[in-house]
């Protein structure tokens, strides 16, 4: 599908998990993508992951045609380049989507080379889950350029994109986002800078307060769980739905809120969840979280 927004040129910092997923739906999109990471090591792991992603994603699509199956597999990788050089990579970018670790330090300095770098009509976006856009964006001089683009883990499975405005982010950019994400078939919504956006802002003081009820002794985690499947219709309850997403993640994420919105009761921290990850029990890629999950 050829984008029809303002947006043909996409260069994504960061070829992680996050980074990688969303430089494989803009490359299938259509898009030309430049991914860039640190190494060109690293680089070649993440293509590597991203063509056995889609040659699965082309198994399913044309399962009944091997030859369409190849098109499709070819087509979204030629769209897909690679390099070690931000700055360069965003010289000819109409849309720098970030990916990086979760610092607002390293995340400044980023920007601030990438803003000396890219065209003036360049929009920049932050796939950030905790941290505050407006702040990332200080750290250039295109604040009427610079919003959210908030993807979820596994990006190519997942149909949200939560899009973010800063007080500063123009309606033209906004519009901008919007479609961009609707051209990669995603599902946007719209959401002012606020902690945690929409999604995680209702999710973690959720799995906070079900870490209380634990603590208080109240009831079980597995009662908790049962609870929350069958009274809420929640697909998973709150301790397992922890222990995927990451203890480590929630504690980053509440400490950070913590840090910022001292006197915010739903941003208190917790012993129990600060113990467990003290002992390295992440979760479900560590092996153990609040439950024991296989071995990894």
């Amino acid at each position: 599908m050829a984008s029809s927004s303002a947006i043909r040129k996409v260069t994504v910092i960061g070829s992680g998990l996050m980074g990688s997923g969303i430089a494989q739906v803009c490359a299938q999109s259509g898009f030309k993508v430049v991914m860039v990471d640190q190494t060109r090591e690293i680089l070649a792991k993440a293509k590597g992951g991203i063509e056995s992603s889609i040659s699965r994603v082309a198994k399913k699509k044309f399962k009944d045609n091997p030859a369409s199956s190849t098109q499709f597999i070819e087509k979204t990788m030629s769209n897909l380049s690679t390099n070690v050089d931000s700055a360069g990579a965003v010289k000819d970018a109409d849309l720098v989507i970030e990916a990086i670790v979760e610092n607002m330090d390293v995340k400044h300095k980023l920007f601030r080379e990438l803003d000396k770098a890219a065209p003036s009509r360049t929009i920049f976006a932050s796939n950030t889950s905790s941290l505050s856009i407006t702040e990332i964006a200080s750290s250039t001089k295109r604040l009427d350029r610079f919003g959210g683009l908030h993807f979820f883990n596994p990006v190519p499975m997942m149909q949200l994109v939560e899009v973010i405005h800063t007080p500063q982010t123009s309606e033209e950019t906004m519009k901008t986002l919007v479609q961009f994400s609707k051209d990669l078939r995603k599902v946007p919504v719209r959401c002012k800078d606020t902690p945690g956006f929409i999604v995680n802002r209702l999710l973690v003081p959720l799995s906070m307060e079900a870490i209380r009820m634990l603590e208080r002794g109240d009831a079980s985690l597995e009662d908790i769980d049962q609870a929350m499947k069958l009274g809420a219709g929640h697909p998973m309850g709150p301790f397992t739905l922890s222990d995927f997403v990451g203890l480590d993640t929630s504690k980053f994420i509440v400490d950070g809120w913590h840090q910022k919105f001292p006197d915010n009761p739903l941003f208190k921290p917790s012993p129990l969840l600060n113990k467990l990850v003290g002992e390295g029990k992440l979760g479900a890629k560590s092996g153990e979280g609040f439950f024991k999950h296989g071995k990894k």
